[in-house]
């Protein structure tokens, strides 16, 4: 009878401290009313764009932001594989597709985003079953490849680079991937520094996939992981970044967004649009 005492107390313990302790994260979410203040009218506008990895449940969610966006005409599409919803943009008139492979070589492709201003970047992989090598290519080689690229071809005055990183990143990490990403971005930063060019990095915690390609798994840990701040849907940072875009004067280079800063800005992004919606309805 002691021993399951003892069993049930050592079950219960944790569950009841966890449950305390998800909580207290639920009201400290609940309480925190930051907000963005709602831009007029955009600083920039960033009509021609570039999206990389929009295959990706990341990138997927981005492009959806970008096609919903009346202030983006131009999307460049830059992937290995064909979507739906580039289907859609593509026939639209609103996307312009390049089918790459080779992620260390942009010379067939580069000369046609000479007028991007901002791109968009989410090309990553997993670390499960992937050597440190492998992983660094892809979350470092490329994009500092891309950048070195894009610098010396582009012919707009102000160009921004949005990279999409992750949280809990530290050059101290025992994690191989949380080295590699924190090494991604120190890379990029320093490359932009002294140039036109800005670099911002979003480390959001669990990305949702947008509704209509979540599965039901996704949908659980989105809806677990969003009570207590650390989920973010892929569309809200495309949003976000589309708004980081427009706001050039409140961005330098190395600046980062935690997940309630995405939402925040996602939030702003939202208020903007509706507000313009409602003048041309009245007018």
């Amino acid at each position: 009878m002691t021993k399951r005492l003892v069993l049930k107390s050592l079950i219960l313990i944790p569950l009841i401290a966890f449950i305390l302790f998800y909580l207290v994260g639920v009201v400290i979410v609940q309480r925190d009313n930051r907000t963005v203040e709602v831009l007029n009218a955009p600083q920039v506008t960033p009509k021609t764009i570039a999206i990389f990895g929009a295959s990706g449940t990341a990138g997927d969610g981005i492009l959806k932001a970008a096609l919903a966006s009346s202030d983006i005409k131009k999307i460049h599409v830059i992937t290995r594989r064909i979507t739906p919803r580039m289907q859609e943009g593509i026939e639209a008139g609103k996307i312009q597709l390049v089918k790459h492979m080779d992620y260390l070589d942009y010379s067939a492709i580069i000369d046609e985003l000479t007028n991007v201003s901002d791109v968009y970047w989410a090309i990553g992989i997993t670390s499960i079953g992937v050597d440190e090598k492998t992983y660094g290519m892809i979350h470092v080689d490329f994009p500092m490849q891309f950048v070195s690229a894009w610098s010396k071809v582009s012919r707009v005055p102000q160009v921004a680079f949005h990279y999409i990183s992750s949280s809990d990143i530290s050059e101290e990490s025992t994690a191989m991937w949380a080295r590699e990403k924190i090494r991604a971005e120190k890379s990029l930063f320093a490359f932009a520094e002294h140039s036109n060019m800005r670099v911002i990095a979003y480390r959001p915690d669990y990305i949702g996939p947008t509704q209509e390609e979540a599965h039901m798994g996704q949908e659980m840990l989105y809806y677990f992981f969003a009570p207590v701040g650390a989920a973010v849907r892929a569309q809200q940072i495309g949003q976000a970044m589309i708004e980081v875009s427009a706001r050039e004067n409140e961005f330098k280079n190395g600046d980062k967004l935690y997940t309630g800063k995405i939402i925040r800005y996602s939030n702003a992004y939202e208020q903007r649009k509706l507000a313009r919606l409602a003048v041309n309805y009245s007018g």
